[in-house]
């Protein structure tokens, strides 16, 4: 299982914060339980809510089916995002970083901050329209208040994660309490619910909802989301502790996914035993439903209870979505800044829209900005998916804990039929702009279409990237070796300036020593180390720091041990960035030979995923000498 340094950590205020090593049994389960809870709110966002009314109040019962079958698909994607923070202890932000080029992740980290901002709009309205509901509130109000949201999240999260989960599975019961109690009022047909499971499509607009609802039941932020919360667990690293906890966390998507289809399930239900049974066919607006439940239901408990569901509907979803544009930004752009500005920053990304409408055209015109939102997130979804079946199906990474052939076939199954009906939503919403815009169509021509067309080729080149790759490194295996020649100039090569790297780790016995076997005590040797902490970053060799200092008296040591040997050496200390220091401090001592270990910390452990040692070797023209630890 590879591992982060603890300053990269996704969600590094709060990484490895709940232990899971203890207990057995139920303990052992109940200290994985919570991670899919704040997952699952996304789920049930007020973004869904439409989706369903409309589905029940047009075909009644018919497209519970969808339901069904869409939250047997974010099951099995939920579950291999839980899987790739456990095996990989990466979140799926992170893991892309290390997969692909610069601009690559810098484009996805961009679509992955749109979507976000437009699931949080979702949010921020459906909020802002339960307030209205209960409060009579203004929706401008309504809006404003949800920046306090921000302020919020950071209380809970001193706390620690489990308050936060806490929290959340609070407002779910909630939201679940507050259906039941509808659904006894509304006492739907129980056998017309059970055909509703029978897999059926009236017609063309029923197609049409259905992949409405399967577009906004996977939400991509989630992906990102669960990736890096199931690092919230201190697990046991061995095998067989890592298979356990992928076991567990896996339990907790199947509770906390099938409340969310309880709740999907029970609004649609509710629509339908209303106002599709009442004549109502055309009911799709929030503020319509909240309207009618009252009379059609005969209670004032209806429609009280459904404006307390929505409101914590939106809460809970405005949090974990702040939560998941931290873990965006800081895995895509390895960028930290302060909690409070990073969730504040993705607040006004999502009101200002939301001012904007309100105040330009009214509060009516937010039913299109909702809509609006879940086309802008459709187009994110592939950009999700497709990289978590890559990552989580390559065994070079992944292991024994590489998802099996029948799983990898179906997670691609889902990932088209998501992409396909998500892409065609997205066709048939810019479709209908370029109608509507009249003479202003060409403005569309020149932004939106263009955006769309690049984001297609970037979802084919992340779709195939990892194919081309491992086609092209087996065929590298496969080219012949050539035929022997006559060997000359076979001596044993002269190395006079040898330059050793090192990290204060057990390995470095080992290199001195290969070192020096090289060399002899005829050739000049030069020890290099890098201090890479966050000050040595900003302030290379101006900081004045604990550990630097340190670093200098440890070098210092091996030196004199070495020069009591009999042996020429000296030091050099580079600071910051080891792949740039290196190369630099190897060129300025004029060495002939370079000496790295294969094992260690600080920036040695990039020696597992190739980083530091490629860079390296292709910025130095001498050779370099690989030593490991014999296991």
């Amino acid at each position: 299982m590879q591992a982060p340094d603890a300053a990269s950590k996704s969600l590094s205020e709060v990484n490895a914060s709940v232990d899971a090593t203890q207990g057995r049994g139920w303990r052992k389960l109940l200290a994985f339980l919570g991670p899919a809870y704040l997952v699952s709110v996304g789920y049930m966002d007020p973004g869904n809510w439409a989706t369903d009314i409309a589905g029940g109040s047009q075909f009644g019962y018919t497209l519970l089916w969808v339901l069904l079958m869409s939250n047997a698909m974010a099951l099995l994607l939920q579950s291999l995002s839980a899987r790739l923070g456990v095996v990989r202890q990466l979140d799926l932000a992170q893991a892309s970083r290390k997969s692909y080029p610069k601009a690559v992740n810098f484009i996805l980290w961009v679509f992955a901050e749109i979507a976000i901002a437009a699931c949080d709009l979702a949010e921020v309205l459906g909020m802002a329209i339960g307030l209205q509901l209960l409060f009579d509130l203004p929706l401008i109000w309504g809006v404003s208040l949800t920046v306090l949201d921000t302020l919020l999240l950071l209380l809970l999260q001193s706390y620690g994660m489990r308050k936060i989960e806490a929290f959340i599975i609070t407002l779910v019961a909630i939201i679940g309490g507050a259906f039941v109690v509808e659904l006894i009022l509304a006492k739907p047909a129980m056998g017309e619910v059970v055909t509703g499971f029978i897999p059926s499509l009236p017609n063309s607009e029923a197609l049409y909802i259905a992949i409405g609802i399967i577009g906004a039941t996977v939400m991509p932020h989630n992906l990102y989301l669960h990736s890096s919360l199931v690092q919230t667990r201190r697990i046991d690293p061995s095998s067989k502790g890592v298979w356990q906890a992928i076991r567990y966390n896996f339990i907790d998507s199947a509770i906390a996914l099938n409340a969310a289809f309880f709740v999907n399930a029970a609004i649609l239900i509710l629509a339908a035993s209303t106002f599709y049974k009442a004549g109502f066919y055309t009911v799709a607006e929030i503020q319509d439903a909240h309207q009618l439940l009252q009379p059609l239901l005969g209670s004032e408990w209806a429609p009280l209870l459904f404006g307390i569901a929505l409101v914590a509907a939106g809460q809970s979803s405005t949090i974990t979505g702040t939560l998941a544009g931290q873990i965006v930004m800081e895995g895509y752009l390895n960028l930290r800044i302060a909690p409070w500005l990073r969730r504040l920053i993705t607040r006004l990304i999502a009101i200002i829209p939301a001012y904007i409408v309100i105040l330009v055209y009214g509060e009516r015109e937010t039913g299109a900005l909702l809509v609006f939102s879940q086309v802008v997130l459709s187009m994110q979804l592939g950009f999700a998916i497709i990289p978590l079946i890559h990552f989580t199906s390559d065994k070079k990474t992944m292991g024994e804990f590489a998802i099996k052939p029948w799983v990898k076939a179906t997670a691609w199954l889902i990932a088209l039929i998501i992409v396909s009906l998500n892409i065609r939503l997205v066709f048939e919403e810019v479709r209908t702009w370029l109608t509507e815009a009249g003479d202003y169509a060409w403005l569309l021509w020149l932004t939106v279409v263009p955006v769309c067309g690049g984001a297609i080729a970037l979802l084919v080149y992340i779709s195939v990237k990892p194919w081309f790759e491992k086609r092209a490194a087996e065929k590298a295996a496969r080219l012949p070796h050539g035929t022997a020649t006559q060997l000359t100039n076979i001596d044993r090569p002269v190395y006079g300036r040898i330059a050793v790297c090192i990290d204060f780790s057990s390995i470095d016995s080992l290199a001195i020593g290969s070192a020096l076997a090289q060399g002899g005590k005829e050739a000049h040797y030069c020890l290099v180390h890098v201090v890479e902490t966050a000050g040595a970053m900003v302030y290379g060799s101006a900081i004045d720091d604990h550990e630097s200092k340190a670093d200098e008296k440890a070098l210092l040591k091996y030196v004199e041990q070495i020069q009591a040997k009999g042996f020429q050496v000296e030091m050099k200390i580079g600071y910051g960035n080891p792949r740039r220091s290196i190369p630099v401090l190897v060129k300025e001592f004029r060495a002939d030979m370079l000496v790295m270990g294969a094992h260690g910390h600080t920036f040695f452990k990039d020696l597992i995923f190739g980083a530091t040692v490629d860079t390296v070797r292709h910025r130095v023209d001498i050779p370099v000498l690989i030593v490991k630890e014999p296991s």
